[in-house]
């Protein structure tokens, strides 16, 4: 099953307000595309309104960081936020109310354990090959579904499908997980065929090569146990390294020898994503151009800490 995780495909920050997390990621240095939001008709034949929640893409060439914020109120989203109508046949409806509800209820929970980083999904080419091997572990997940997402491209915005599936743990809703949603998905749309969504950001970012957990100190050997099983390998050094999927784990005693200052808001929890840059001095140039607090890591590379980045620390690396 290892064999068949070629990365991340994504990780998802949660954040209360988009306009506030997009200003704040420019303001870093990304690109960020405009908000989507999906129109549904919440019974047969009426009208369409915004439902469920609102995304935004840091896109790069292979993966993304999504921006993701619950829809309560339209005219709080920013005024360049797009809709997306969805178009269900009438016996479908009531299904697919029932899955944007729960995905809803999930991040409104996130949002109630704090504001950043819930979601790692790892790229494969087989998302059923990975099913099947979760299955056969004794892993429960909630299946391998069907989405579309915006995706931009030299052309303009297209709606890419992509396949994927949440692993589930006993005794929380379906696709949930202690940290939050940790799952896979099949192919970045960059790998497919006319699609480049190629990005350029003015911090030089190219691409999120790393998600950082953060546990307690006591639970992890049965995390790292249960992250071996998720990704087919065992992890690699301290701090533990899940090499195939980008994955790093530090206990609540050693985040601060990685991160120095940072202390995790719950556990277990995602603390931080890295990028890789092109040029990590000019990238540290631009963040105190635009009065950015910079810190330096343990590894001899730089982060935003993330009381600056709305809960989430953010790593620049120089790319290899």
């Amino acid at each position: 099953m290892g064999d068949d995780i070629t990365g991340l495909h994504h990780v998802g920050h949660i954040v209360h307000d988009m306009a506030q997390a997009m200003n704040s990621y420019r303001r870093l240095g990304f690109t960020v595309a405009a908000p989507t939001y999906p129109m549904l008709s919440r019974v047969a034949g009426g009208a369409a309104e915004p439902f469920g929640v609102a995304n935004a893409h840091v896109q790069f060439p292979r993966n993304f960081i999504e921006l993701v914020a619950m829809i309560d109120d339209a005219g709080r989203m920013p005024g360049e936020a797009r809709p997306i109508p969805l178009r269900v046949p009438d016996d479908r409806l009531p299904g697919l109310l029932a899955a944007i509800g729960a995905t809803t209820a999930n991040i409104a929970a996130f949002l109630q354990r704090f504001q950043g980083l819930h979601i790692m999904i790892a790229d494969t080419p087989d998302i059923d090959g990975i099913a099947a091997g979760l299955t056969s572990a004794g892993i429960d997940h909630a299946g391998v579904h069907a989405v579309q997402r915006p995706v931009e491209t030299r052309t303009g915005t297209t709606m890419e499908p992509v396949r994927y599936l949440e692993i589930s743990a006993p005794g929380l809703p379906a696709g949930r997980v202690p940290e939050g949603r940790i799952g896979f998905a099949e192919n970045a749309p960059a790998q497919l065929p006319g699609i480049q969504p190629h990005t350029v950001h003015p911090n030089g970012a190219t691409g999120l090569v790393e998600c950082v957990l953060c546990v307690a100190d006591e639970a992890l050997p049965a995390l790292t146990q249960r992250y071996a099983t998720y990704f087919g390998q065992a992890c690699n050094g301290r701090p533990h390294s899940f090499d195939r999927a980008n994955v790093t784990v530090v206990t609540a005693s050693t985040l601060g020898d990685l991160l120095p200052g940072e202390r995790p808001a719950a556990l277990p929890a995602f603390v931080a994503c890295t990028v890789s840059v092109r040029d990590i001095a000019a990238t540290r140039q631009h963040l105190r151009d635009n009065d950015v607090q910079v810190s330096r890591t343990g590894r001899e590379e730089i982060f935003v800490p993330a009381k600056t980045a709305l809960g989430t620390a953010i790593i620049f690396r120089q790319e290899e």
